[in-house]
């Protein structure tokens, strides 16, 4: 892992444990043992518990299944259209399962839906030796995206979380991360996840027939606000989610783990959204408004225009009054040249109540080298012909 990727999973780590802003409190009340609330677009942390605790994740290690094929759809080493060839080895997995026989074919988009809708295993194995050449394989691939994330409390030993292996686990918190990270870099996975029930077409030798792929999140038809993602349980993990949902512009994820029954982990998870919709407000500030050039001394050009870092989000659980918010923009009145685009010019500050909330950068929008004896002879000899 590069440098840069272990300075990203740092920064990473750090920030998730800084921003939990709620401890425990009375106003959640939950009856699983490991459970995190986390805002998507911050990442922010909203209340937690035991959101450490390394657990068996059963089948929310899809989760890390799923984020891989994005990725390498984006990456352009798959695509949808792929005809995926089940193994044997793939058509053998027991559990949840979409019965895939030896030597069907499918499309990666119908794969899945089958390991979004109907978290099917077999269907699992099968992307993943499609997209690796092997699970064993794949499962590299899932324990180094892991440790680029800071996910330092999960280890994986298959890619669909069958296994009751002690070294495959993970917790909440990591679990947390790897749904952000998947639902904010590829949203259309939500175009698979919010799938409640669809027909696909199996065609082996012996013959065509219709297999109903049925959603094992049962959140879709109970909280109106569900977006996703993810149910596993094995006799071991007990039952375990991973739920998105989004109301008026807020994206929240639920992590629930180990709970005594499925009813429980639903319930959960609804108790966690709930809570976090009722206390989350979000300021946004997309920073399209012009910025004014900035005087460059000693350069080849005498103005480099200006950039904003990027937007601006700030999430608020104690009912602060947003609209109070003050921007401030810190700029000098020149630079020396030389500047690069890209480089940091000065920042734009955000105060609440007295205090600094965050901050954007303000970036260099293009490159001014240095000036040269010939640069100044060719302006002094414009100024005269004009």
């Amino acid at each position: 892992m590069s440098g840069k990727r272990s300075f990203t999973a740092l920064l990473l780590a750090l920030f998730l444990w800084v921003t939990t802003i709620l401890p425990a409190s009375a106003e959640v009340s939950v009856s699983s043992p490991s459970v995190i609330l986390l805002e998507s677009s911050t990442g922010q942390v909203i209340y937690e518990l035991n959101a450490t605790q390394r657990r068996s994740p059963a089948s929310i290690t899809k989760i890390m299944t799923l984020l891989l094929t994005f990725e390498a759809l984006e990456e352009g080493r798959v695509s949808l259209t792929d005809q995926v060839i089940t193994s044997e080895y793939a058509s053998s997995m027991g559990g949840s399962q979409v019965f895939l026989a030896q030597g069907e074919v499918q499309t990666l988009d119908t794969m899945i839906k089958c390991i979004a809708v109907a978290s099917g295993n077999d269907a699992s194995v099968a992307v993943a030796e499609h997209i690796a050449g092997s699970e064993q394989a794949f499962v590299d691939l899932m324990n180094e995206k892991a440790q680029e994330l800071g996910m330092t409390d999960t280890h994986f030993e298959d890619c669909c979380g069958l296994t009751d292996s002690d070294n495959h686990y993970s917790c909440a918190r990591d679990v947390a991360v790897m749904s952000r990270e998947l639902t904010v870099k590829y949203p259309q996975v939500f175009d698979y996840t919010t799938i409640w029930m669809e027909n696909i077409t199996h065609e082996t030798k012996q013959g065509t027939s219709t297999f109903t792929l049925n959603s094992t999140n049962k959140l879709l038809k109970q909280y109106q606000y569900t977006t996703g993602l993810k149910t596993g349980s094995t006799s071991k993990a007990k039952y375990c989610l991973s739920a998105t949902a989004s109301k008026d512009g807020i994206d929240l994820i639920a992590v629930v783990m180990g709970a005594p029954d499925y009813k429980v982990r639903f319930a959960d998870a609804q108790t966690l959204l709930t809570y976090g919709f009722g206390v989350c407000k979000i300021y946004t500030d997309d920073n399209r408004d012009a910025l004014p050039s900035l005087t460059v001394e000693g350069g080849v050009e005498e103005q480099v225009p200006l950039a904003y870092g990027g937007e601006f989000r700030y999430l608020d659980v104690t009912g602060s009054d947003l609209t109070a918010i003050e921007k401030v923009t810190e700029l000098p009145e020149t630079v020396q040249a030389p500047v690069s685009e890209g480089g940091e010019a000065g920042a734009v500050r955000y105060i609440l109540n007295g205090a600094e909330i965050g901050r954007v950068p303000i970036l260099f929008g293009a490159t001014v080298e240095k000036a040269g004896y010939v640069d100044y002879l060719r302006r002094v000899v414009g100024f005269f012909l004009l």
